[in-house]
């Protein structure tokens, strides 16, 4: 009997403990995680799988205003990047052509990079990271403006507004290359994709000498897939160049002694998928930038977030 008991004594307290558990991860389900917080989905980690990247490695993101579309890449163990999703942009402000000063509408164009502090849970927008704008290029030709992100609400007055739940997914894949160690993000902001044929197109925009310098970083990643190296100094942007560090970069100085570097071709790693992900979602803006969402939404002046509660 004793036995009897005893096996008896063992079920009830089995059946205790799977009732205590169930309790428990009931109560803990019922706990809302914070945005900022919220992990990968399933299928975007089966994804990264596929695709042989992890979670924890390298992003870089390109951004192209005229398409309304943000590429998020992802670095392999060669090194080199490699194209995991591509984001509709639900909305930007202004026309084409980079942010000249605050309250001018625009969206920045140009080569940015975004280190960890930088990153905004408590955006107003949902989430956000701020482009780090003006950067040294801006400042050195007198360039205004604070805050402009890549955030939520689709909103803008000077951003890249992605729907909600688009930018968690963004954000988290952000966070997690932090957490893997990277130091800082590369952005490059684009007005288009920088053919020859869309310059072209835009030859007598009075940006085009600016667009061409772009057009040599986005030419170096399209065959090296690693972001071109970039210097300011004579109050311009320098790609695809080193120097000896022998010489002090001024941003508004004359430039030195400065040596080319060519793009290196590879071999791209096998993948178990060579799909090209393009997420659905809403495009607000006209293609080639007619017409401005943000005057009919009522927005105005710099980067929204700037205005509205970023952590200063």
């Amino acid at each position: 009997m004793g036995f009897a008991l005893g096996k008896t004594v063992k079920r009830l307290a089995v059946a205790v403990a799977a009732v205590t558990l169930a309790g428990l991860l009931a109560a803990c389900s019922q706990v809302e995680i914070p945005p900022y917080l919220r992990p990968l989905s399933k299928e975007t980690i089966m994804l990264l799988g596929k695709k042989g990247m992890t979670t924890s490695t390298a992003s870089f993101i390109r951004v192209f205003k005229e398409e309304s579309e943000l590429e998020l890449w992802k670095q392999r163990e060669d090194g080199r990047y490699y194209h995991f999703k591509t984001y509709p942009i639900c909305n930007w402000s202004g026309g084409l052509g980079p942010k000249v000063k605050q309250g001018d509408m625009q969206a920045p164009e140009g080569f940015y990079r975004v280190p960890q502090h930088m990153m905004n849970p408590n955006s107003q927008f949902h989430l956000a990271f701020n482009l780090g704008y003006p950067n040294t290029y801006d400042k050195a030709n007198n360039r205004t403006g604070d805050f402009l992100m890549i955030h939520g609400k689709c909103k803008s007055a000077g951003c890249y507004a992605m729907t909600d739940a688009l930018i968690e997914e963004i954000y988290a894949l952000a966070r997690e290359s932090f957490i893997g160690g990277q130091e800082a993000i590369h952005v490059h902001a684009f007005p288009f994709r920088m053919t020859a044929a869309n310059l072209e197109r835009h030859k007598t925009s009075p940006h085009h000498k600016f667009w061409t310098t772009l057009k040599d970083g986005y030419d170096f990643f399209e065959t090296a897939k690693q972001p071109s190296s970039v210097v300011v100094c004579e109050r311009r942007y320098v790609v695809n160049v080193t120097h000896n560090g022998k010489q002090t970069v001024r941003p508004d100085g004359a430039c030195p002694a400065l040596e080319k570097v060519a793009p290196e071709a590879f071999t791209p790693l096998p993948t178990k998928t060579a799909e090209t992900v393009v997420e659905p979602g809403p495009k607000t803006r006209a293609a080639g930038g007619a017409g401005d969402a943000n005057v009919r939404l009522g927005l105005t002046g710099g980067g929204v977030d700037g205005l509205a509660g970023f952590p200063r």
